[in-house]
């Protein structure tokens, strides 16, 4: 059975690798398939994960006798109030869309806010600990990007030559953020590659 196993997601990894490459109608109506069943597939594993939590680990410390009961019964109530207005109005339903924005929207914003807490803390924590020149330049990063992002030098609009030095200091973050992601994408390709040629075999338990 491991080797069905192996043979299937060789095959099928082969099939969706290629077709990205060779614009062949029998290679796309084979490698199509694939991709629907395999998006199927992750949003049912999500459903799962989703109801695992909700109802096995929430509803779970709602029934126990010590455990703190607010916090649970708000992701209860807001699971099943979410999965009834998105069934009875559909996904694409402006209401529930602009439900999921209005909830969405301050929970992302106030985990920024932590995180820029965290960095600020974590910054300082490296800095007492390693006193070198990557903590020190760390440090100074995270204090000057903070404080750039404040909007407390918005007078620089008016001198071009401090415009154009804190326009492309901005744009620093982002070549960071590239590089997480590019990061993440080669990651991906190795892990892909790895289950490709059979090293790794996560589809056996």
């Amino acid at each position: 059975m491991k080797l069905v196993n192996i043979i299937v997601a060789i095959i099928s990894g082969a099939i969706v690798l290629l077709g990205y490459f060779i614009p062949n109608e029998g290679l796309q109506s084979l490698r199509t398939p694939l991709l629907n069943w395999a998006l199927i597939l992750s949003g049912i594993a999500g459903l799962v994960a989703i109801i695992n939590l909700v109802f096995m680990v929430h509803w779970k410390k709602l029934k126990e006798p010590r455990t703190p009961k607010m916090f649970s019964l708000v992701v209860l109530l807001a699971f099943l109030g979410t999965l009834v207005v998105g069934i009875i109005s559909g996904p694409s339903s402006v209401s529930f869309k602009s439900i999921v924005t209005d909830v969405a929207v301050p929970i992302e914003t106030s985990l920024m806010a932590m995180l820029a807490i965290s960095l600020s803390y974590a910054s300082i924590k490296i800095l007492q600990r390693h006193r070198n020149f990557m903590g020190f330049i760390f440090f100074f990063a995270v204090i000057f990007f903070l404080v750039l992002n404040t909007g407390i030098l918005a007078f620089s609009t008016d001198i071009p030559l401090l415009r154009y030095l804190l326009s492309g200091l901005h744009q620093l973050p982002v070549a960071g953020a590239r590089g997480i992601l590019l990061g993440i994408a080669l990651g991906s390709l190795v892990t892909g590659i790895r289950v490709l040629l059979g090293t790794d075999r996560p589809y056996n338990g």
